[in-house]
């Protein structure tokens, strides 16, 4: 199996040039019985393959609802998405995980990881789910911890990390197949001013390196970090800037 080290921009079929995520027209609407919440009114955004967005907001935007269906967690209720050049928006719940599997990569406030095995073994794991063979996860669990800057802390378990490692430790993991995309959610939500800027360092680092990253936070200090800063307001997209170079 080949394991680049990053996505190279490229032509997809579908939002042109490199688009890896292109969205028209997104509504969700949740239907509680007694009354209907409108989360998202109508979202158009396309990210290109090696873009690094943030997506922003305050609590009840919608950017998390946002996030659900950019990482097929969840599908819109109107409007068109496609991830990769697939349409995903009316898949069901089985080729929704079959989808998350082979192109998102997800990083969480929490980080997610178990706490009985060690890093070496958290980061293997999806690969022992995906079949690939033993000695494929060695390298490349091997390659991914020294690339977030843990290579002497691969025999540690999460319980004996900081939590700026355990998160170094989680995007590692949710690099592991080679997604698509990297998602996180909230990623520097628990940890302290110091860790955070080290981790939006990272994602920086692995954007340079190639990566399409998209990042969910209400920090717009973080936000400032990317390359793109999508501002989400009752629904609706409000901003979408390109950071100064």
């Amino acid at each position: 199996m080949n394991w680049p080290l990053s996505k190279k921009n490229g032509t997809n079929g579908n939002g042109g040039n490199g688009a890896i995520i292109h969205m028209e027209g997104i509504q969700k609407v949740y239907d509680t019985g007694k009354v209907k919440v409108e989360a998202l009114k109508g979202i158009d955004m396309t990210v290109k393959r090696g873009e690094f967005v943030a997506i922003v907001g305050p609590s009840g935007s919608g950017k998390s609802t946002l996030m659900n269906l950019i990482g097929c967690l969840d599908t819109p209720t109107g409007g068109t998405y496609h991830l990769g050049g697939e349409a995903v928006a009316g898949l069901d719940r089985d080729q929704l995980a079959d989808v998350r599997n082979r192109r998102v990569g997800f990083v969480f406030q929490n980080f997610n990881l178990l706490p009985q095995i060690s890093s070496f073994e958290n980061v293997e794991l999806p690969m022992l789910f995906g079949g690939v063979p033993k000695g494929e996860r060695k390298t490349r669990v091997t390659e991914l911890l020294t690339r977030v800057g843990l290579e002497d802390r691969m025999d540690h378990k999460p319980t004996e990390l900081s939590g700026g490692q355990m998160q170094r430790v989680a995007i590692a993991r949710a690099l592991a197949m080679n997604p698509d995309i990297l998602l996180a959610d909230e990623p520097t939500g628990n940890l302290d001013t110091t860790s955070g800027g080290d981790i939006m360092g990272l994602f920086k680092d692995l954007w340079a390196q190639g990566c399409t990253l998209v990042v969910v936070t209400h920090d717009l200090a973080l936000a400032g970090r990317a390359g793109r800063v999508v501002e989400i307001r009752d629904g609706r997209v409000t901003k979408d800037t390109i950071a100064a170079a």
